[in-house]
């Protein structure tokens, strides 16, 4: 498992992640933003474009939200990964959006550069494996007192 961990007492070189269109880590500042949930292609454009001006790295979008109600808006799922797509055609941004579900990991692959899993999933552990079947990078949004070891523990990785 100390492998698997970045700490520097673990690992002395940095630890770079390449999107082909960034490289993240090395010593260079990355910043990922975008909005919340992606709601529209004039939004997407209109944003990414700002967001590529004013020094972005990677756009972020939900194309799935997760919401504690099942009446309040889910996301536009596919349709909103191809917004987020032709946003990144439009400005050269490479895009992270969340996946949410097993089921929507392949697709998630399909269309974005980065699957991000979120807080309240980084403990679904079938999830956190489909999505590094996907060979693509992974950023999981950390829990309140998770750990690397204690996911690694539970045979994630």
């Amino acid at each position: 498992m100390n492998n698997l961990l970045a700490s520097r007492s673990n690992k002395s070189e940095d630890t770079v992640v390449d999107t082909g269109a960034c490289r993240v880590g090395g010593g260079g500042l990355t910043i990922i933003a975008g909005p919340c949930a992606v709601e529209s292609m004039d939004q997407m454009i209109y944003l990414a474009a700002l967001l590529k001006k004013a020094g972005v790295s990677i756009l972020r979008g939900g194309a799935y939200k997760p919401r504690t109600s099942p009446y309040s808006f889910q996301g536009l799922g596919e349709e909103g990964l191809r917004i987020l797509a032709a946003a990144r055609e439009e400005t050269g941004l490479p895009f992270v959006t969340e996946v949410t579900d097993v089921r929507f990991v392949e697709k998630v692959g399909e269309y974005a550069d980065i699957h991000q899993i979120g807080s309240r999933n980084m403990q679904n552990f079938s999830l956190l494996r489909e999505a590094g079947r996907c060979l693509k990078p992974v950023l999981i949004k950390r829990g309140l007192s998770s750990t690397l070891e204690g996911v690694a523990k539970r045979g994630v990785f």
